[in-house]
C-alpha cells in the first residue's frame, strides 16, 4: 500500500460523533528504558504527537457509546511493549466494567523489540482481557489498518466477533521483511492482503475508512439497541386444518423455481438492520451459506442460513458451511443474541473431498451444539430441506415452515431410486414420506406454517415480510423463558417425536 497511513486520530475522527471522544489515557508506565531506548521514545513522541503507540477512550456513534482502542503506527511502528499493553488492558477492563462494546483498530509491526521477551508475552495479557470482555457477553469489533502483523495480529487483532480491514492492508503473522531476512526469499505475492484474507474466510470484510462508521452504527443497532418486538402481524398457522391440503410433489416443484425468494431476499426485505459476515474466521468459507447480524421487527439476532442462489448440483453445501454454522452458534452464545437459522438446501456435497473434510462429523457437531445452545433459537424451513445439511439446522426452540417448504432424508427422486430402482415414483415417495409442511405440523416436527398465498415466487415481498414477522413473534415469545426451561422443552420435543401423544 502507499506510504500514507491512517493515524489513530484520523480513525477516531472518522468513526465517532464529532467532539464525543473522551480519552482514558494516563501517563504511560515507566519501563525504565536505557539511554538509547529513552531517546527512541522521545523521538517517537515528537514525530507522532502522542505519548505511546496506542490511544484509548470512549465516544459515541450516532449517540451510542462505544469504547475504543487505536494504534498509532507513527510511534515506533505501532509496536506493543509493557506501557502500551497496560494502556490497552486498562481500557478493555474499563469497557467491561462499564458494559460497553469495544472497537479496536490495530496497526502494528507487533512486539516492541527494544523490550524483548517481556513485551512479547504482553500479548497473553491482552488476549486474556479480551476473552474476559467477551465472556461478559459484550461485543468486540476489530478494524485492521495497514499494516497489522506479528503478535498483535496473532492476539487481540484476531479475536473480534466481527473483523474488517482497510483496503489493501498488509495483514499477516510474519512481516515480509522479516520473512525475507530469515529465509532469503520474498514472501508469496498477494497472500498477506486484506482482500485475500476476506476471500479465504479469515476476516469478514474489507471496508474503506469512510465506510466504517456506518458499519459500526449498524453493529451497535444489533448489539445494544433494546428489543421492541412488533407482534401485530399475523401469526403462523398452528392448526393442521388451516394448512391447504396440497400434494407434496407440487410443493417440491414450487420450491425448485428459480424465482423463489431465499435468505438474501429475506435480509433485503424483512431486516431493518444487517451486517453480513463471512467465513468461519479460521480460513474457510463456503458460498452456499450466509451469516449476518440482523434485526427483524425490533428484535436483534444472529442469522445463518443456506443460500439457494449460491447452491447448485455442481456447487453443493460442503463441510465448511457447517463450520460456519457453528461459528454462528458461538456468536449467538457469546453475544447473548437469539439465533435464527434458515434451511433451504438441495442437499450436502457427496464427494471424496466432503468425506475427507469431515462432512458427517460436522452435521453431528451442529446437532449437538444447537440442541444445547443457551440462547433462544428459531429455525425456518424456507424451501427445500434435503438430507443431513437440512437436519443440522433443525433442532431449535421453535421451528417454522413456509407453506411449500419440505423436509426429507433425500430428494424424492433419491428415495424413489432406493425403493423402486427408478426416479419416476418420486411424487408417490414425496406423499408417502410425510415431507410437506402440513405433515410436519401434524407430526409435531414444526410449530407453525407461514402462508404463501399460493406461491412465494409470485408474492416474494409479501411472503418475506410474513417470514420476518413470524420470526420476530417467536423470538419475542421466547425472550422471557429461562435457558433451562427452553433446553428441557427442546430435548423433550425431539425425544418424543413419533411416539403416541
Amino acid at each position: 500500500m502507499a506510504g500514507s497511513r491512517i493515524s489513530a486520530q484520523q480513525f477516531i475522527d472518522a468513526v465517532l460523533d464529532e467532539g464525543s471522544f473522551v480519552s482514558w489515557d494516563e501517563t504511560p508506565v515507566d519501563v525504565h528504558p536505557d539511554d538509547s531506548y529513552r531517546a527512541e521514545l522521545e523521538r517517537a513522541a515528537e514525530k507522532s504527537g502522542v505519548d505511546e503507540s496506542v490511544l484509548t477512550g470512549v465516544g459515541t456513534v450516532h449517540g451510542r457509546r462505544v469504547a475504543l482502542i487505536a494504534c498509532e503506527f507513527a510511534f515506533l511502528a505501532g509496536s506493543i511493549g509493557v506501557a502500551a499493553s497496560e494502556r490497552i488492558v486498562s481500557a478493555i477492563e474499563r469497557a467491561t466494567t462499564e458494559r460497553l462494546p469495544l472497537l479496536a483498530s490495530p496497526t502494528s509491526g507487533g512486539t516492541r523489540m527494544q523490550e524483548g521477551t517481556l513485551a512479547f508475552v504482553q500479548m497473553v495479557k491482552i488476549a486474556a482481557a479480551v476473552a474476559a470482555h467477551k465472556a461478559a457477553h459484550l461485543g468486540y469489533l476489530v478494524y485492521l489498518r495497514n499494516p497489522t502483523t506479528g503478535g498483535v495480529f496473532a492476539s487481540w487483532g484476531s479475536l473480534g466477533h466481527v473483523t474488517a480491514a482497510e483496503p489493501g492492508a498488509l495483514v499477516g503473522f510474519l512481516g515480509p521483511r522479516v520473512y525475507k531476512a530469515l529465509y532469503q526469499e520474498d514472501f508469496p505475492e498477494g497472500v498477506q492482503t486484506a482482500e485475500n484474507l476476506h476471500r479465504r474466510g479469515v476476516i469478514d470484510g474489507v471496508i474503506p475508512l469512510e465506510g466504517i462508521r456506518q458499519v459500526v452504527h449498524r453493529l451497535l443497532r444489533v448489539l445494544v439497541e433494546p428489543n421492541h418486538p412488533d407482534t401485530t402481524a399475523e401469526p403462523a398457522l398452528t392448526d393442521v386444518d388451516e394448512v391447504p391440503d396440497i400434494p407434496a410433489w407440487q410443493s417440491v416443484i414450487l420450491t425448485r423455481r428459480p424465482e423463489r425468494p431465499g435468505i438474501r431476499q429475506l435480509l433485503r426485505h424483512a431486516a431493518s438492520a444487517q451486517v453480513p459476515l463471512s467465513g468461519t474466521g479460521e480460513g474457510e468459507t463456503d458460498s452456499t451459506v450466509m451469516l449476518s447480524l440482523a434485526r427483524f421487527r425490533g428484535v436483534s439476532c444472529v442469522l445463518f442460513g443456506q443460500d439457494r442462489n449460491g447452491q447448485s448440483a455442481a456447487a453443493p453445501m460442503g463441510p465448511g458451511a457447517l463450520r460456519e454454522a457453528r461459528r454462528a452458534m458461538r456468536l449467538a452464545d457469546e453475544l447473548r443474541l437469539p439465533l435464527v437459522l434458515v434451511i433451504d438446501t438441495l442437499g450436502a456435497a457427496l464427494s471424496k473431498e466432503a468425506e475427507e473434510r469431515g462432512l458427517a462429523p460436522e452435521i453431528a457437531r451442529c446437532l449437538a451444539d444447537l440442541v444445547t445452545l443457551q440462547t433462544p433459537t428459531v429455525s425456518v424451513l424456507l424451501g427445500q430441506g434435503t438430507g443431513g445439511g437440512a437436519l443440522a439446522l433443525l433442532p431449535a426452540d421453535r421451528v417454522l415452515c413456509a407453506q411449500h417448504g419440505w423436509l426429507a432424508p433425500l430428494p424424492p427422486e433419491g428415495a424413489s431410486a432406493i425403493v423402486h430402482r427408478d426416479t419416476t415414483h418420486a411424487p408417490q415417495m414425496a406423499a408417502a414420506q410425510g415431507i410437506r409442511s402440513r405433515d410436519l405440523l401434524r407430526d409435531r416436527i414444526i410449530d407453525g406454517v407461514i402462508p404463501e398465498r399460493h406461491d412465494a415466487a409470485d408474492d416474494p415481498i409479501g411472503f418475506l415480510k410474513r417470514v420476518g414477522a413470524a420470526v420476530a413473534r417467536e423470538l419475542s415469545s421466547l425472550a422471557d423463558e429461562s435457558a433451562d426451561d427452553r433446553y428441557r422443552r427442546r430435548i423433550a420435543r425431539f425425544r418424543n417425536l413419533g411416539l403416541p401423544t
